[in-house]
């Protein structure tokens, strides 16, 4: 049996990991499903993020059962988001798909256990469709202009000074204080993904107070994870830094109200 591929995030997919088994760190949300359709995967395991508004921490995964990929979830609290060692580690299954469950999967078992099953899983018969283009730009009432990216991947040397909202979650990829943010940001949003043993669905927020970066999570019940305009639109601030909250940023604050505070301008 050929052993699963282990992806801290499913944007590092790569050509040569078609028709393989991934373990993600990733959430199990429209987007990186998309990413894992397009990416010509036989199965793949994400993290449950907590599920969170309107499921949306598993949505992706209900999706690839209607293309024909075996899917499933793990609990955020069994695994750290964003490390696909701990899933493959100590993960525990809580959500899977039609598909999935016809291969035996089932709620509660280890994701150990789910990958030998899925390594059995016939090719999807189709892909999920290509996302619209998951970044824009947004300017408030207060004139400030906040960059909306659905996915954290897609910040980019050109957000260095912006207010970039992201639909990611807050956990360190692959633990990596050096993949907090790819970019010099002037604030960072992320959902806070259930939080996750420890706390690790924060853990990128001490890592950008190191590099001076406002950075803070909304609650993964009050916004859908991977899509930044429900960040912007519903999100409830859970955890700030420090630098966050130098400029007023407050748990339980709406994010909306929050940036209505900062001026259009740094300084």
């Amino acid at each position: 049996m050929t052993a699963p591929v282990l992806l801290d995030s499913i944007t590092d997919l790569r050509p040569e990991h078609a028709g393989a088994v991934v373990l993600s760190g990733s959430h199990g949300g429209r987007y990186p499903a998309a990413v894992a359709s397009r990416g010509g995967i036989r199965a793949v395991v994400f993290n449950d993020a907590g599920r969170g508004l309107d499921d949306a921490g598993v949505a992706g995964v209900l999706a690839l059962g209607e293309v024909g990929m075996a899917a499933a979830a793990a609990d955020c609290m069994s695994c750290a988001i964003g490390s696909a060692a701990s899933l493959a580690g100590s993960g525990v299954i809580s959500v899977v798909n039609a598909p999935a469950r016809a291969l035996g999967l089932r709620p509660g078992m280890t994701v150990a256990e789910a990958a030998a099953l899925l390594a059995r899983a016939p090719m999807p018969h189709g892909r999920l469709p290509a996302l619209r283009e998951s970044r824009g730009a947004r300017r408030l009432a207060s004139g400030l202009v906040v960059q909306l990216l659905d996915s954290a991947s897609l910040v980019g040397p050109a957000d260095a000074g912006a207010v970039v909202i992201t639909g990611s979650h807050g956990g360190l990829v692959g633990g990596d204080p050096a993949r907090a943010l790819k970019a010099q940001a002037r604030v960072a949003v992320f959902n806070d993904a259930g939080l996750g043993p420890g706390g690790v669905g924060i853990s990128r927020l001490p890592a950008l107070d190191a590099r001076g970066i406002a950075a803070l999570t909304v609650a993964h019940d009050s916004a859908r994870i991977g899509e930044a305009a429900s960040a912007l639109e519903t999100g409830r601030i859970s955890h700030a830094n420090r630098a966050a909250r130098a400029l007023g940023a407050r748990p339980g604050d709406r994010l909306a109200d929050w940036l209505a505070t900062l001026p259009p301008e740094p300084g």
